[in-house]
């Protein structure tokens, strides 16, 4: 099954937010708000930085569904893969089952034809 536009951008983007490279960008972002706000900024963010916490609640609410929608493509990944692995394994059951029998035939044989 092809993926659609939406769930390979899910994928990129849980793939990205669940990096160290992610978690990186986003401590030096927030240390950087929080360094410029209190330090550099005349006009800061005002305690404790409603601006910064809404752009955070803004980033959870956005990365939460794109999160759940590439666990549950994985899910579907994962489903179609074990339905393979089924049909491969009745396929190689199906094939353990005739060669069996071919030996038990054969073995058989030789005991009937064997005199000792």
């Amino acid at each position: 099954m092809k993926p659609t536009l939406g769930q390979k951008l899910a994928d990129l983007c849980s793939a990205f937010i669940g990096s160290w490279r992610f978690v990186g960008l986003q401590t030096t972002l927030l240390l950087f708000w929080i360094t410029f706000n209190t330090l550099v900024s005349k006009k800061p963010d005002p305690y404790p930085f409603i601006l910064l916490n809404l752009m955070l609640s803004f980033s959870a609410a956005y990365s939460a569904p794109l999160i759940l929608m590439a666990a549950n493509r994985q899910s579907e990944i994962d489903r179609e893969r074990a339905i393979e692995n089924l049909n491969l394994d009745r396929m190689d059951h199906a094939e353990l089952l005739r060669l069996s029998e071919h030996l038990h035939k054969h073995f058989e044989r030789k005991n009937t034809n064997d005199p000792g």
